[in-house]
């Protein structure tokens, strides 16, 4: 099994980064590839951008990491209620790729980490509602609230026991269910 890892976040040191690197630890017998959104720049689309230069090779680089994919994990930071500048603008150049959907129905375990005791409530609603017109495969999704007090960022895993277990829990669902379309 692939698991690709994604944090909707260009920050060094993310909360959401943190959070999904350690979900991804949580596989067994996977092969697992955390990326860095920062590889993935691009300019700020634009439809004139793209009639004169095209979809720029990150999007189509991102959109083959996807496909490699049997699994993904997704762990988005809320921005006002919502995606973050630098993961939306991923999202709308992959998006513009003739022939495909972004997430191409690939199965996705979709999280969130936030400093607050919503959890990044705001984003997962509006990556639940979202995703699914762009090809995402939503099999379940993850909050952890009040990250400073629930993550250990020393021992780079979840505190809070009720949680690791909730998290765990929805990694062996995924698991099965990709173990299940493997077969």
């Amino acid at each position: 099994m692939k698991v690709l890892a994604i944090a909707g976040s260009n920050s060094e040191n993310s909360m959401n980064k943190h959070l999904v690197s350690y979900a991804s630890t949580l596989f067994e017998n996977a092969e697992v590839e955390v990326i860095d959104l920062n590889l993935f720049e691009m300019p700020i689309y634009k439809h004139e951008r793209e009639v004169n230069s095209g979809v720029p090779p990150e999007a189509h680089d991102f959109a083959a990491k996807i496909d490699g994919a049997n699994v993904l994990l997704l762990s988005l930071p809320e921005h006002n209620g919502t995606y973050s500048t630098a993961f939306k603008n991923v999202f709308d150049w992959v998006s513009r790729i003739k022939g495909r959907t972004v997430w191409n129905e690939v199965p996705m375990l979709l999280m969130s980490a936030a400093p607050g005791a919503r959890g990044g409530a705001g984003v997962l609603e509006a990556a639940t509602k979202r995703f699914p017109f762009h090809g995402g495969n939503i099999v379940d999704t993850f909050s952890l609230p009040f990250f400073k007090d629930n993550f250990d960022t020393t021992k780079q895993e979840i505190s809070n026991e009720e949680k690791n277990n909730e998290l765990r829990d929805k990694i062996k669902k995924i698991s099965a269910i990709e173990i299940i379309l493997e077969k």
